[in-house]
């Protein structure tokens, strides 16, 4: 892709994303995400109705009326989006493939976390950290990563969810807010979802197509496999081939679920032809 081409992209999603950041997320993301705590901002003198606990008895003392502390809170957060750059993420039968609708989600969410003064980091993973982009602010930063999300060439096509975690686990001392996008046909991460999950606020956000769900019968078909390159001939008209596929899809959709329920984590499904506004403010209504 040309430089050219690549901005034209990053301004139209830039374009589309930033209008529902600013218009519909800004304030569901404020009030979903808390700020680390409250801390002290005045003192004033004490109203009817104010809380009695909040009394600055030293202040009080000196002037010999009651002073209550003012609190607020402490804003300032990091937004981490993690992206799947594995094989699968070309996969789409729809108008978009998955990496796009995941590029828009992430880059909504980004500009969700700038409208609030918070900072941004990336990590794009396969089976192995492909690009991590430290937090910072600013709209400029959030461009970055959208033109990494747009053109970035993985070295690998696996997926090793868990080696993206530990990695997460290792960079992000403090309390982040962390969104995982994937499509989750991935196994053995439950463990290190869970350590992150104790120290950080993460959610899974599986993005996939309708149509990975299930074979169609379509006789024999020479299949190619994304992630390992391996092309295999496959005779779709086999109900127990369609049978086995339905059941490998299935256990890998449970096992994400369960995974992310039982670690404490959020979870949301984004199918690519189905409108993921709706399903984030939705998300968002829930938690917040």
């Amino acid at each position: 892709m040309d430089t050219k081409e690549l901005l034209k992209k990053v301004r139209k999603i830039e374009i589309k994303t930033r209008r529902l950041s600013d218009h519909i997320f800004g304030g569901e993301y404020h009030s979903t995400f808390k700020g680390r705590g409250m801390t002290f901002s005045e003192v004033r003198q004490y109203q009817f109705g104010d809380d009695v606990r909040n009394i600055d008895w030293n202040v009080t003392a000196r002037y010999n009326e009651p002073y209550i502390k003012v609190f607020e809170e402490e804003r300032e957060l990091t937004m981490m989006l993690m992206a799947d750059v594995s094989g699968s993420k070309l996969f789409g039968t729809a108008d978009q493939f998955k990496n796009e609708i995941v590029t828009e989600i992430a880059a909504t969410l980004a500009f969700s976390a700038t409208q609030n003064n918070d900072k941004i980091g990336l990590i794009l993973f396969s089976d192995e950290v492909e690009l991590y982009i430290p937090p910072k602010k600013g709209r400029s930063h959030v461009l970055r990563i959208i033109r990494e999300l747009i053109e970035f060439e993985p070295k690998s096509k696996l997926t090793n969810i868990a080696e993206a975690l530990k990695f997460l686990s290792n960079v992000m001392k403090k309390k982040a807010i962390v969104f995982v996008l994937s499509d989750f046909i991935a196994e053995d991460y439950q463990h290190t979802l869970k350590i992150a999950s104790g120290r950080h606020d993460v959610t899974g956000i599986r993005v996939y197509d309708k149509h990975e769900a299930q074979i169609p019968n379509l006789g024999m078909v020479q299949m190619l496999d994304e992630e390992t390159g391996e092309s295999v001939l496959v005779n779709t008209s086999s109900k127990q081939v369609r049978h086995n596929y339905a059941k490998y899809y299935q256990e890998k959709v449970d096992y994400y679920k369960e995974s992310f329920t039982k670690s404490g984590a959020g979870v949301m499904d984004c199918r690519v032809d189905e409108s993921y506004v709706k399903k984030l403010l939705g998300y968002f209504k829930r938690r917040g």
